[in-house]
């Protein structure tokens, strides 16, 4: 029998203080980080230093609490472009297809953007800009927003902290390009129980998505269905966002998450 490998101190507690932060459902304090994991607090200031140095922790100093940044995010995101979630949800998507006869796509959070991972196109429907490997900004699409709106607000807030991290289309009218705006929209997706995107993306089309939630309620991707303005009456985009939302929590239940909701 090989004999066990001693811990390396500080990599076991890194690896605990992320893990605190992954299962938390905000930001936390460090205090708090210290007394739940019986570290030092002199301990935890220095790692969380340097892991918010390297992108993988971000800090609120209004709030003096700290959360998951966008290297962790997209560590996370990593899981869902390396085949296992994709595998699980091309039927899922293609099934989703077939009963609504749109298209369909599945898309994972990848810093301030979303990563397309699987496009599923209806008979006779064009293509669209949605393919496979694409990133779009979070805040144009109908998946960024069902994602962001899933997030506790502090966590969206830290994303876009400024004018700065949003990306503009100067080709379309309703841009979102503060973090008030983008609000305002994320209230309306909670309120109405689907994100809805209209022309952001691509003129003429619209979007409706639902996320897909982990064990945690945590959103890890959005599952959406693209189809032209004319196609798809307002009074029909309950009954669609209730498909695409079955699929969601399918998915959900089949990653061992919790179903999707609002």
């Amino acid at each position: 029998m090989s004999e066990q490998q001693p811990k390396v101190p500080a990599a076991d507690q890194t690896l605990r203080i992320l893990a605190m932060l992954a299962a938390s459902r905000g930001p936390l304090p460090a205090s708090m980080i210290a007394t739940q994991l019986g570290l030092p607090r002199s301990t935890v200031y220095h790692l969380l230093a340097t892991l918010q140095e390297h992108g993988f922790v971000m800090h609120l100093p209004e709030e003096r609490r700290y959360g998951l940044g966008i290297a962790a995010v997209e560590l996370s995101s990593a899981y869902a472009r390396q085949e296992p979630l994709t595998r699980i949800g091309r039927p899922l998507i293609a099934a989703l297809v077939d009963r609504v006869r749109v298209s369909g796509h599945l898309a994972v959070p990848h810093g301030r953007d979303v990563l397309y991972v699987i496009e599923e196109r209806a008979p006779g429907s064009p293509m669209l800009i949605t393919d496979v490997n694409v990133r779009l900004p979070m805040q144009l699409t109908a998946s960024g927003r069902a994602i962001l709106a899933a997030l506790p607000k502090a966590q969206v807030r830290a994303l876009f902290p400024d004018r700065g991290a949003f990306v503009h289309r100067h080709d379309i009218i309703d841009d979102i390009d503060r973090y008030s705006k983008l609000r305002a929209v994320l209230d309306e997706v909670v309120t109405r129980g689907f994100a809805v995107e209209r022309g952001s993306v691509t003129p003429e089309f619209s979007s409706v998505a639902v996320p897909v939630l982990d064990h945690r309620e945590w959103p890890v991707a959005a599952i959406a269905v693209t189809f032209p303005d004319d196609q798809i009456a307002e009074d029909r985009l309950d009954g669609l966002a209730a498909e695409v939302r079955r699929t969601a929590e399918t998915l959900s239940a089949r990653i061992h998450g919790r179903p999707a909701s609002a």
